[in-house]
Protein backbone atom coordinates (compact mmCIF):
# COMPACT_ATOMS: atom_id res chain seq x y z
CA UNK A 1 0.00 0.00 0.00
CA UNK A 2 1.41 3.41 -0.89
CA UNK A 3 0.55 6.86 0.41
CA UNK A 4 1.55 9.96 -1.54
CA UNK A 5 2.58 12.24 1.31
CA UNK A 6 3.50 15.00 -1.13
CA UNK A 7 -0.04 15.42 -2.48
CA UNK A 8 -1.15 19.04 -2.10
CA UNK A 9 -4.49 18.04 -0.56
CA UNK A 10 -2.96 15.80 2.13
CA UNK A 11 -5.14 15.87 5.23
CA UNK A 12 -3.84 14.85 8.63
CA UNK A 13 -5.55 14.58 11.98
CA UNK A 14 -3.80 15.59 15.18
CA UNK A 15 -5.52 14.05 18.16
CA UNK A 16 -4.50 15.60 21.45
CA UNK A 17 -3.83 19.35 21.36
CA UNK A 18 -1.38 19.84 24.17
CA UNK A 19 2.10 21.25 23.63
CA UNK A 20 3.23 18.37 21.43
CA UNK A 21 0.00 18.28 19.42
CA UNK A 22 0.19 22.02 18.85
CA UNK A 23 3.74 21.74 17.56
CA UNK A 24 2.89 18.91 15.19
CA UNK A 25 -0.17 20.75 13.90
CA UNK A 26 1.88 23.93 13.35
CA UNK A 27 4.65 22.32 11.27
CA UNK A 28 2.11 20.33 9.26
CA UNK A 29 0.11 23.44 8.42
CA UNK A 30 3.28 25.33 7.50
CA UNK A 31 4.11 22.43 5.17
CA UNK A 32 0.78 22.92 3.35
CA UNK A 33 -1.22 20.09 4.95
CA UNK A 34 -4.83 20.45 5.99
CA UNK A 35 -4.88 19.72 9.72
CA UNK A 36 -7.92 18.49 11.62
CA UNK A 37 -7.36 19.17 15.32
CA UNK A 38 -9.28 17.21 17.94
CA UNK A 39 -9.01 17.07 21.71
CA UNK A 40 -11.37 15.29 24.09
CA UNK A 41 -11.33 18.36 26.33
CA UNK A 42 -13.89 20.83 25.06
CA UNK A 43 -12.41 24.01 23.63
CA UNK A 44 -8.83 22.68 23.75
CA UNK A 45 -8.50 22.40 19.98
CA UNK A 46 -9.60 25.98 19.44
CA UNK A 47 -7.28 27.20 22.16
CA UNK A 48 -4.44 25.28 20.50
CA UNK A 49 -5.10 27.07 17.20
CA UNK A 50 -4.99 30.40 19.02
CA UNK A 51 -1.66 29.41 20.60
CA UNK A 52 -0.28 28.47 17.19
CA UNK A 53 -1.45 31.82 15.79
CA UNK A 54 0.50 33.56 18.54
CA UNK A 55 3.61 31.50 17.81
CA UNK A 56 3.41 32.27 14.10
CA UNK A 57 2.92 35.99 14.79
CA UNK A 58 6.11 36.00 16.83
CA UNK A 59 7.91 34.46 13.86
CA UNK A 60 6.65 37.35 11.72
CA UNK A 61 8.01 39.82 14.29
CA UNK A 62 11.41 38.09 14.09
CA UNK A 63 11.39 38.16 10.30
CA UNK A 64 11.17 34.37 9.96
CA UNK A 65 7.77 34.39 8.19
CA UNK A 66 5.63 36.91 6.35
CA UNK A 67 1.97 37.57 7.04
CA UNK A 68 0.82 35.75 3.90
CA UNK A 69 2.54 32.57 5.08
CA UNK A 70 0.91 32.86 8.50
CA UNK A 71 -2.55 33.39 6.98
CA UNK A 72 -2.09 30.37 4.69
CA UNK A 73 -1.03 28.14 7.59
CA UNK A 74 -3.87 29.26 9.86
CA UNK A 75 -6.40 28.66 7.09
CA UNK A 76 -5.27 25.01 7.03
CA UNK A 77 -5.87 24.50 10.77
CA UNK A 78 -9.38 23.25 11.50
CA UNK A 79 -10.40 22.49 15.09
CA UNK A 80 -13.17 19.89 15.21
CA UNK A 81 -15.54 18.99 18.01
CA UNK A 82 -15.91 15.23 17.57
CA UNK A 83 -13.56 12.38 16.78
CA UNK A 84 -15.86 11.45 13.90
CA UNK A 85 -14.89 14.73 12.24
CA UNK A 86 -11.39 13.43 11.39
CA UNK A 87 -12.79 10.80 9.01
CA UNK A 88 -11.19 12.31 5.90
CA UNK A 89 -7.61 12.20 7.21
CA UNK A 90 -5.01 10.15 5.36
CA UNK A 91 -2.67 10.27 8.40
CA UNK A 92 -3.87 10.38 12.01
CA UNK A 93 -1.28 11.30 14.66
CA UNK A 94 -2.18 10.78 18.29
CA UNK A 95 -0.41 12.92 20.89
CA UNK A 96 -2.53 12.17 23.95
CA UNK A 97 -1.46 11.29 27.49
CA UNK A 98 1.30 8.65 27.96
CA UNK A 99 -1.08 5.92 29.10
CA UNK A 100 -1.33 2.57 27.35
CA UNK A 101 -4.98 2.22 28.40
CA UNK A 102 -5.83 5.68 27.04
CA UNK A 103 -4.10 5.01 23.73
CA UNK A 104 -5.85 1.65 23.39
CA UNK A 105 -9.20 3.32 23.99
CA UNK A 106 -8.43 5.97 21.37
CA UNK A 107 -7.42 3.36 18.78
CA UNK A 108 -10.64 1.44 19.29
CA UNK A 109 -12.65 4.63 18.82
CA UNK A 110 -10.59 5.92 15.89
CA UNK A 111 -10.40 2.87 13.64
CA UNK A 112 -14.14 2.75 12.80
CA UNK A 113 -13.99 6.46 11.92
CA UNK A 114 -11.05 6.69 9.50
CA UNK A 115 -10.66 5.00 6.14
CA UNK A 116 -9.13 1.54 5.91
CA UNK A 117 -5.96 2.97 4.34
CA UNK A 118 -5.48 5.74 6.91
CA UNK A 119 -2.03 5.58 8.49
CA UNK A 120 -2.16 5.81 12.29
CA UNK A 121 0.92 7.19 14.06
CA UNK A 122 1.60 7.46 17.77
CA UNK A 123 3.80 10.20 19.21
CA UNK A 124 4.55 8.09 22.27
CA UNK A 125 7.91 8.77 23.90
CA UNK A 126 8.08 5.82 26.27
CA UNK A 127 5.48 3.17 25.48
CA UNK A 128 5.98 0.19 23.18
CA UNK A 129 4.62 0.83 19.69
CA UNK A 130 3.92 -2.90 19.43
CA UNK A 131 1.91 -2.82 22.65
CA UNK A 132 -0.07 0.20 21.44
CA UNK A 133 -0.77 -1.31 18.02
CA UNK A 134 -1.81 -4.66 19.50
CA UNK A 135 -5.16 -3.15 20.47
CA UNK A 136 -5.97 -2.18 16.88
CA UNK A 137 -8.09 -4.26 14.53
CA UNK A 138 -5.48 -3.51 11.85
CA UNK A 139 -2.17 -3.17 13.74
CA UNK A 140 -0.19 -3.24 10.49
CA UNK A 141 -1.07 0.44 9.92
CA UNK A 142 0.13 1.62 13.35
CA UNK A 143 3.67 3.03 13.73
CA UNK A 144 5.60 5.31 16.03
CA UNK A 145 6.25 8.90 15.00
CA UNK A 146 8.01 10.55 17.93
CA UNK A 147 8.66 14.28 17.81
CA UNK A 148 10.62 16.33 20.34
CA UNK A 149 9.60 19.49 22.14
CA UNK A 150 9.43 22.18 20.86
CA UNK A 151 8.46 20.52 17.59
CA UNK A 152 9.09 23.53 15.28
CA UNK A 153 12.68 23.84 16.56
CA UNK A 154 13.68 20.21 17.16
CA UNK A 155 14.15 19.07 13.59
CA UNK A 156 14.24 15.33 14.19
CA UNK A 157 11.53 12.69 14.43
CA UNK A 158 11.87 9.02 15.29
CA UNK A 159 10.05 6.62 12.99
CA UNK A 160 9.42 3.35 14.83
CA UNK A 161 8.16 0.09 13.41
CA UNK A 162 6.33 -2.12 15.87
CA UNK A 163 6.51 -5.88 15.52
CA UNK A 164 3.15 -5.79 13.71
CA UNK A 165 3.77 -2.69 11.54
CA UNK A 166 3.62 -3.09 7.76
CA UNK A 167 6.83 -2.41 5.86
CA UNK A 168 5.37 0.44 3.80
CA UNK A 169 4.69 2.70 6.79
CA UNK A 170 8.29 3.62 7.59
CA UNK A 171 9.08 4.99 4.10
CA UNK A 172 5.79 6.88 4.06
CA UNK A 173 6.31 8.45 7.48
CA UNK A 174 9.94 9.24 6.70
CA UNK A 175 8.89 11.05 3.52
CA UNK A 176 6.20 12.90 5.47
CA UNK A 177 8.77 13.95 8.09
CA UNK A 178 10.95 15.38 5.33
CA UNK A 179 7.97 17.32 3.98
CA UNK A 180 7.64 18.86 7.45
CA UNK A 181 11.31 19.87 7.36
CA UNK A 182 12.38 17.26 9.90
CA UNK A 183 15.12 14.62 9.71
CA UNK A 184 13.57 11.16 10.11
CA UNK A 185 15.59 8.56 12.02
CA UNK A 186 14.44 4.96 11.91
CA UNK A 187 14.51 2.98 15.15
CA UNK A 188 13.41 -0.42 16.34
CA UNK A 189 10.66 -0.62 18.93
CA UNK A 190 12.90 -0.80 22.00
CA UNK A 191 12.79 1.03 25.36
CA UNK A 192 13.70 4.68 24.84
CA UNK A 193 13.67 4.14 21.06
CA UNK A 194 16.80 5.96 19.84
CA UNK A 195 17.29 9.42 21.37
CA UNK A 196 16.26 8.63 24.95
CA UNK A 197 18.18 5.35 24.76
CA UNK A 198 21.36 7.00 23.45
CA UNK A 199 21.06 9.78 26.02
CA UNK A 200 21.24 7.47 29.05
CA UNK A 201 25.00 7.81 29.51
CA UNK A 202 25.30 11.55 30.08
CA UNK A 203 23.23 11.99 33.21
CA UNK A 204 23.61 8.56 34.78
CA UNK A 205 27.42 8.56 34.62
CA UNK A 206 27.57 12.13 35.94
CA UNK A 207 25.37 11.02 38.84
CA UNK A 208 27.69 8.08 39.46
CA UNK A 209 30.67 10.45 39.57
CA UNK A 210 28.79 12.71 41.99
CA UNK A 211 27.87 9.75 44.21
CA UNK A 212 31.55 8.77 44.47
CA UNK A 213 32.44 12.19 45.88
CA UNK A 214 34.71 12.96 42.94
CA UNK A 215 33.41 16.52 42.52
CA UNK A 216 30.30 18.56 43.17
CA UNK A 217 27.57 19.04 40.57
CA UNK A 218 28.75 22.51 39.52
CA UNK A 219 32.31 21.31 38.93
CA UNK A 220 31.15 18.30 36.90
CA UNK A 221 28.97 20.61 34.79
CA UNK A 222 31.86 23.04 34.30
CA UNK A 223 34.21 20.27 33.13
CA UNK A 224 31.76 18.75 30.67
CA UNK A 225 30.85 22.13 29.20
CA UNK A 226 34.35 23.58 29.19
CA UNK A 227 36.39 20.51 28.27
CA UNK A 228 33.92 18.69 26.01
CA UNK A 229 31.73 21.46 24.61
CA UNK A 230 28.31 20.34 25.87
CA UNK A 231 25.83 23.22 25.81
CA UNK A 232 24.47 22.31 29.24
CA UNK A 233 26.00 20.33 32.06
CA UNK A 234 24.16 17.15 33.12
CA UNK A 235 22.92 18.67 36.36
CA UNK A 236 21.77 21.85 34.65
CA UNK A 237 19.90 19.62 32.20
CA UNK A 238 18.30 17.56 34.98
CA UNK A 239 17.17 20.79 36.64
CA UNK A 240 15.74 22.09 33.36
CA UNK A 241 13.81 18.90 32.59
CA UNK A 242 12.74 18.33 36.19
CA UNK A 243 13.37 15.20 38.25
CA UNK A 244 9.65 14.42 38.19
CA UNK A 245 10.20 13.74 34.46
CA UNK A 246 13.82 12.56 34.35
CA UNK A 247 13.94 10.10 37.23
CA UNK A 248 10.91 8.02 36.18
CA UNK A 249 12.37 7.79 32.66
CA UNK A 250 15.68 6.57 34.11
CA UNK A 251 13.89 3.93 36.15
CA UNK A 252 11.58 2.91 33.30
CA UNK A 253 14.36 2.32 30.77
CA UNK A 254 16.48 0.50 33.37
CA UNK A 255 13.64 -1.88 34.24
CA UNK A 256 12.48 -2.31 30.64
CA UNK A 257 15.99 -3.51 29.80
CA UNK A 258 15.77 -5.96 32.71
CA UNK A 259 18.21 -4.13 34.96
CA UNK A 260 20.92 -3.56 32.36
CA UNK A 261 23.80 -2.06 34.42
CA UNK A 262 24.64 0.53 31.74
CA UNK A 263 21.33 2.27 32.50
CA UNK A 264 21.34 1.98 36.30
CA UNK A 265 19.69 5.06 37.89
CA UNK A 266 21.07 6.79 40.96
CA UNK A 267 19.64 6.90 44.49
CA UNK A 268 20.54 10.60 44.43
CA UNK A 269 17.70 11.51 42.05
CA UNK A 270 15.22 9.25 43.86
CA UNK A 271 16.00 11.00 47.14
CA UNK A 272 15.85 14.49 45.67
CA UNK A 273 12.59 13.69 43.89
CA UNK A 274 11.09 12.57 47.20
CA UNK A 275 12.24 15.85 48.75
CA UNK A 276 10.64 17.96 46.03
CA UNK A 277 13.97 19.25 44.71
CA UNK A 278 12.80 19.00 41.12
CA UNK A 279 14.85 21.76 39.55
CA UNK A 280 13.85 25.04 37.93
CA UNK A 281 10.11 24.39 38.27
CA UNK A 282 10.41 24.35 42.08
CA UNK A 283 13.18 26.94 42.30
CA UNK A 284 15.64 24.46 43.73
CA UNK A 285 17.29 21.33 42.39
CA UNK A 286 20.99 20.65 42.06
CA UNK A 287 21.18 24.45 42.01
CA UNK A 288 19.31 27.01 44.10
CA UNK A 289 17.69 29.26 41.51
CA UNK A 290 17.21 32.08 43.96
CA UNK A 291 20.99 32.48 44.02
CA UNK A 292 22.39 30.11 41.36
CA UNK A 293 26.00 30.70 40.44
CA UNK A 294 28.17 28.89 37.96
CA UNK A 295 31.09 26.93 39.35
CA UNK A 296 34.00 29.35 39.43
CA UNK A 297 37.10 27.94 37.74
CA UNK A 298 39.71 27.14 40.35
CA UNK A 299 42.51 29.63 40.69
CA UNK A 300 45.96 29.21 42.11
CA UNK A 301 46.17 29.25 45.88
CA UNK A 302 49.89 28.46 45.84
CA UNK A 303 52.96 29.37 43.89
CA UNK A 304 54.33 27.75 40.77
CA UNK A 305 56.42 24.66 41.42
CA UNK A 306 60.16 24.99 40.82
CA UNK A 307 60.13 21.99 38.49
CA UNK A 308 57.76 19.41 37.07
CA UNK A 309 58.15 15.91 35.67
CA UNK A 310 55.59 14.62 33.17
CA UNK A 311 55.09 10.86 33.04
CA UNK A 312 54.82 9.19 29.67
CA UNK A 313 51.28 9.04 28.31
CA UNK A 314 48.86 10.61 25.82
CA UNK A 315 49.77 14.22 24.96
CA UNK A 316 52.71 14.18 27.41
CA UNK A 317 54.72 16.50 25.15
CA UNK A 318 51.82 18.95 24.95
CA UNK A 319 51.47 18.95 28.74
CA UNK A 320 55.22 19.51 29.11
CA UNK A 321 54.88 22.44 26.71
CA UNK A 322 52.26 24.03 28.98
CA UNK A 323 54.71 23.80 31.89
CA UNK A 324 57.59 25.21 29.87
CA UNK A 325 55.44 28.12 28.68
CA UNK A 326 54.65 28.90 32.33
CA UNK A 327 58.40 29.13 33.02
CA UNK A 328 58.62 25.91 35.02
CA UNK A 329 61.65 23.76 34.22
CA UNK A 330 61.37 20.06 33.56
CA UNK A 331 62.86 17.91 36.30
CA UNK A 332 62.96 14.24 37.23
CA UNK A 333 60.73 12.01 39.35
CA UNK A 334 63.56 11.45 41.83
CA UNK A 335 63.91 15.17 42.54
CA UNK A 336 61.54 17.44 44.41
CA UNK A 337 59.59 18.02 41.21
CA UNK A 338 55.82 18.02 40.99
CA UNK A 339 54.87 14.78 39.22
CA UNK A 340 52.09 14.98 36.64
CA UNK A 341 50.65 11.74 35.28
CA UNK A 342 48.52 11.69 32.09
CA UNK A 343 45.62 9.31 32.78
CA UNK A 344 43.85 7.05 30.31
CA UNK A 345 41.00 5.26 32.05
CA UNK A 346 42.99 4.75 35.24
CA UNK A 347 42.62 6.59 38.49
CA UNK A 348 45.64 8.56 39.67
CA UNK A 349 46.30 6.08 42.48
CA UNK A 350 46.51 3.12 40.09
CA UNK A 351 48.72 5.02 37.65
CA UNK A 352 51.11 6.20 40.36
CA UNK A 353 51.31 2.70 41.87
CA UNK A 354 51.91 1.11 38.46
CA UNK A 355 54.74 3.53 37.69
CA UNK A 356 56.31 3.33 41.16
CA UNK A 357 55.99 7.07 41.78
CA UNK A 358 55.70 9.04 45.01
CA UNK A 359 51.94 9.63 45.50
CA UNK A 360 52.55 12.60 47.81
CA UNK A 361 54.17 14.54 44.95
CA UNK A 362 51.81 13.34 42.21
CA UNK A 363 48.67 14.59 40.49
CA UNK A 364 46.88 13.08 37.52
CA UNK A 365 45.66 15.02 34.49
CA UNK A 366 43.11 14.21 31.82
CA UNK A 367 45.20 14.39 28.63
CA UNK A 368 42.31 13.86 26.20
CA UNK A 369 39.86 16.62 27.07
CA UNK A 370 40.20 20.31 27.75
CA UNK A 371 43.94 20.95 27.64
CA UNK A 372 43.14 24.09 25.66
CA UNK A 373 39.85 25.01 27.40
CA UNK A 374 39.29 23.48 30.84
CA UNK A 375 41.92 21.22 32.39
CA UNK A 376 41.01 18.47 34.83
CA UNK A 377 43.54 17.64 37.53
CA UNK A 378 43.17 14.59 39.80
CA UNK A 379 44.58 14.22 43.30
CA UNK A 380 45.38 10.89 44.92
CA UNK A 381 44.34 10.48 48.57
CA UNK A 382 48.03 10.96 49.45
CA UNK A 383 48.75 14.05 47.34
CA UNK A 384 50.09 16.85 49.52
CA UNK A 385 48.08 20.06 49.64
CA UNK A 386 51.06 22.10 48.48
CA UNK A 387 51.36 19.86 45.40
CA UNK A 388 47.67 20.28 44.59
CA UNK A 389 48.01 24.04 44.90
CA UNK A 390 51.19 24.05 42.82
CA UNK A 391 49.52 22.01 40.07
CA UNK A 392 46.59 24.44 39.95
CA UNK A 393 48.98 27.38 39.77
CA UNK A 394 50.87 25.72 36.93
CA UNK A 395 47.89 24.73 34.81
CA UNK A 396 46.03 28.03 35.21
CA UNK A 397 49.11 30.22 34.64
CA UNK A 398 48.15 30.87 31.00
CA UNK A 399 44.59 31.84 31.93
CA UNK A 400 43.00 28.47 31.09
CA UNK A 401 40.38 27.24 33.56
CA UNK A 402 41.15 24.14 35.62
CA UNK A 403 39.44 21.95 38.21
CA UNK A 404 41.05 19.75 40.84
CA UNK A 405 38.92 16.69 41.56
CA UNK A 406 39.19 13.71 43.89
CA UNK A 407 40.57 10.48 42.48
CA UNK A 408 38.48 8.91 39.74
CA UNK A 409 39.27 6.40 36.99
CA UNK A 410 39.07 8.34 33.75
CA UNK A 411 38.59 11.61 35.63
CA UNK A 412 35.20 13.06 34.52
CA UNK A 413 35.17 13.62 30.76
CA UNK A 414 36.70 10.27 29.84
CA UNK A 415 34.13 8.41 31.94
CA UNK A 416 31.15 10.27 30.55
CA UNK A 417 32.26 10.24 26.91
CA UNK A 418 33.28 6.57 26.98
CA UNK A 419 29.88 5.70 28.45
CA UNK A 420 28.03 7.71 25.79
CA UNK A 421 30.06 6.15 22.96
CA UNK A 422 29.68 2.64 24.41
CA UNK A 423 25.89 2.89 24.61
CA UNK A 424 25.72 4.19 21.03
CA UNK A 425 27.92 1.28 19.91
CA UNK A 426 25.56 -1.17 21.57
CA UNK A 427 22.57 0.47 19.85
CA UNK A 428 24.36 -0.14 16.55
CA UNK A 429 25.25 -3.71 17.57
CA UNK A 430 21.59 -4.48 18.32
CA UNK A 431 20.59 -3.01 14.93
CA UNK A 432 18.20 -0.63 16.67
CA UNK A 433 19.33 2.06 14.24
CA UNK A 434 22.02 2.65 11.65
CA UNK A 435 25.23 4.45 12.65
CA UNK A 436 24.21 7.40 10.48
CA UNK A 437 20.82 7.69 12.17
CA UNK A 438 22.32 7.28 15.65
CA UNK A 439 24.63 10.25 15.15
CA UNK A 440 21.93 12.37 13.48
CA UNK A 441 19.41 11.61 16.24
CA UNK A 442 21.80 12.52 19.03
CA UNK A 443 23.09 15.75 17.50
CA UNK A 444 19.59 16.94 16.54
CA UNK A 445 17.63 15.49 19.48
CA UNK A 446 20.13 16.06 22.30
CA UNK A 447 22.29 18.89 20.88
CA UNK A 448 25.54 17.06 21.63
CA UNK A 449 28.62 18.65 20.02
CA UNK A 450 29.10 15.53 17.87
CA UNK A 451 27.30 12.29 17.22
CA UNK A 452 28.57 9.64 19.66
CA UNK A 453 30.01 7.32 17.01
CA UNK A 454 31.75 10.15 15.15
CA UNK A 455 33.00 11.44 18.51
CA UNK A 456 34.33 7.98 19.33
CA UNK A 457 36.19 7.97 16.02
CA UNK A 458 37.64 11.42 16.76
CA UNK A 459 38.94 10.24 20.14
CA UNK A 460 39.95 6.85 18.76
CA UNK A 461 38.13 3.56 19.20
CA UNK A 462 41.24 2.01 20.77
CA UNK A 463 41.36 4.76 23.41
CA UNK A 464 37.65 4.40 24.18
CA UNK A 465 38.10 0.64 24.54
CA UNK A 466 41.12 1.13 26.84
CA UNK A 467 39.18 3.58 29.04
CA UNK A 468 36.25 1.19 29.41
CA UNK A 469 38.44 -1.84 30.09
CA UNK A 470 40.32 0.03 32.82
CA UNK A 471 37.10 1.36 34.33
CA UNK A 472 35.74 -2.18 34.38
CA UNK A 473 38.94 -3.58 35.88
CA UNK A 474 39.25 -0.93 38.60
CA UNK A 475 35.58 -0.71 39.62
CA UNK A 476 34.37 -4.23 38.81
CA UNK A 477 31.12 -2.61 37.65
CA UNK A 478 29.60 -4.28 34.53
CA UNK A 479 28.16 -0.94 33.45
CA UNK A 480 31.57 -0.36 31.85
CA UNK A 481 31.83 -3.58 29.85
CA UNK A 482 32.68 -2.64 26.27
CA UNK A 483 30.18 -3.20 23.48
CA UNK A 484 31.11 -5.86 20.96
CA UNK A 485 30.62 -3.26 18.20
CA UNK A 486 33.30 -1.11 19.82
CA UNK A 487 35.68 -3.96 20.64
CA UNK A 488 35.65 -5.45 17.15
CA UNK A 489 36.18 -2.14 15.39
CA UNK A 490 38.93 -1.12 17.79
CA UNK A 491 40.76 -4.41 17.25
CA UNK A 492 40.35 -4.25 13.47
CA UNK A 493 41.17 -0.56 13.16
CA UNK A 494 37.75 0.23 11.70
CA UNK A 495 35.63 3.34 12.12
CA UNK A 496 32.80 3.08 14.63
CA UNK A 497 30.46 4.20 11.85
CA UNK A 498 31.55 1.27 9.69
CA UNK A 499 28.37 -0.78 9.06
CA UNK A 500 28.03 -4.52 8.73
CA UNK A 501 26.55 -6.18 5.66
Amino acid sequence: MALDVQRPDLTIAVIGCGVMGQGIAQVAAQAGCRVLMFDAKGGAAGAAKDAIAGALSRLVERGKLNQAQVTAALDLLQPVGQLADVATAQIAIEAIVESLAAKHALLRALEPVVAADCLIATNTSSLSVTAIGAAARHPARVAGFHFFNPVPLMKVVEVIDGALTAEWLEPALSAFARRLGHRPVKAKDTPGFLVNHAGRGYGTEALRILSEGVADAATIDAILKGACGFRMGPFELLDLTGLDVSHPVMESIYHQFYEEPRFRPSPITAQRLAGGLLGRKTGRGFYDYASKQEAAPMTARGSLPDSVWIADGPNAALIAGIATKAGVRLGSPQSASLIVVPMLGEDATSAVHRLGLDPAKSVGIDPLFGLDRHRTLVATPATERSRRDGALALFTADGTAASMIADSPGAVAQRVLATIVNIACDIAQQRIATPEDIDAAVTLGLSYPQGPLAWGDAIGAQKILAILERLLSITGDPRYRPSLWLRRRALLGLSLTHPED
